[in-house]
């Protein structure tokens, strides 16, 4: 039952070139940076990620990005990230851009065992009539597209079925958690953590603080360990490092 590893590097010893990951964060909160500079000192490369933001800054999933490690992305933000727009115009990665909603649910879907589900969301778009560009030729083209998903009416109104995802492992942030893998998640850091947590068939979670099993009350689980396979305890300095993406003043 004790799922703690000795850190991060042991946490991800058996991911390999061609792996799925789900990665959760949004923004700069909650991102799992210890274990994706985990994954980077490897060397892996081909990686299909899942995940709401390729990265801001020079942080999180941004290292792998730069590496050129990142084959395919699942996202719905590309935001001010210069390098992640750069690559996927000049056909160097594959991107799939779903709406925000869509995609938490999707994980969501694939960690509770839901082959796929129906939404408004994309109805009368590209998301369900297929055509937006996935990967770039590099010469202003477009290589390939997404294909068409099927529209179904209920009590009539149109729905699109997604599918849900499932990948080879998931990466997340906690604030808390103990050694059987219950986690509490820290304010906006709970939007895509639980759901990637979900989505993985090896989930490997990095906690700010380690507590022992009890500790955390049921009702304060956001997360329950049977989602997740490994922890690794933060040190305080790893623990403290938070940066912000765009620091505002006022009077």
């Amino acid at each position: 039952m004790d799922k703690v590893v000795a850190g991060a590097a042991q946490a991800v010893a058996d991911l390999g070139d061609g792996v799925s990951l789900a990665v959760g964060g949004f923004g700069l909160s909650g991102v799992p940076n210890e274990l994706i500079k985990a994954v980077y000192a490897r060397g892996v490369r081909d990686l299909a990620v899942v995940s709401n933001n390729c990265g801001a800054l020079d942080s999180g999933l941004a290292v792998l990005l730069a590496a050129g490690r990142i084959a395919r992305v699942t996202g719905s933000y590309i935001g001010a990230n210069q390098e992640f727009a750069r690559q996927y115009l000049a056909g160097e990665i594959e991107v799939e851009m779903i709406p925000q909603g869509t995609l938490a649910e999707r994980l969501r879907a694939g960690g509770y065992g839901i082959p796929a589900f129906y939404t408004p969301a994309g109805v009368g778009t590209q998301v369900a009539e297929g055509g937006l560009p996935w990967r770039y030729d590099g010469r202003g083209g477009v290589a390939l597209v997404s294909p068409a998903k099927e529209v179904r009416e209920f009590d009539g109104t149109e729905y699109v079925l997604e599918r849900s995802i499932r990948t080879d492992f998931a990466l997340v942030r906690a604030a808390k958690g103990d050694r059987h893998g219950n986690l509490v998640f820290g304010k906006s850091s709970r939007n895509f953590n639980p759901p990637a947590a979900m989505a993985g068939r090896v989930t490997i979670a990095e906690v700010e603080e380690l507590v022992e099993p009890g500790a955390i009350p049921p009702d304060e689980v956001h997360l329950p360990g049977i989602f997740v396979q490994r922890v690794v305890a933060l040190t305080p300095e790893q623990a403290a490092g938070k940066g912000i993406e765009k620091r505002t003043v006022r009077r």
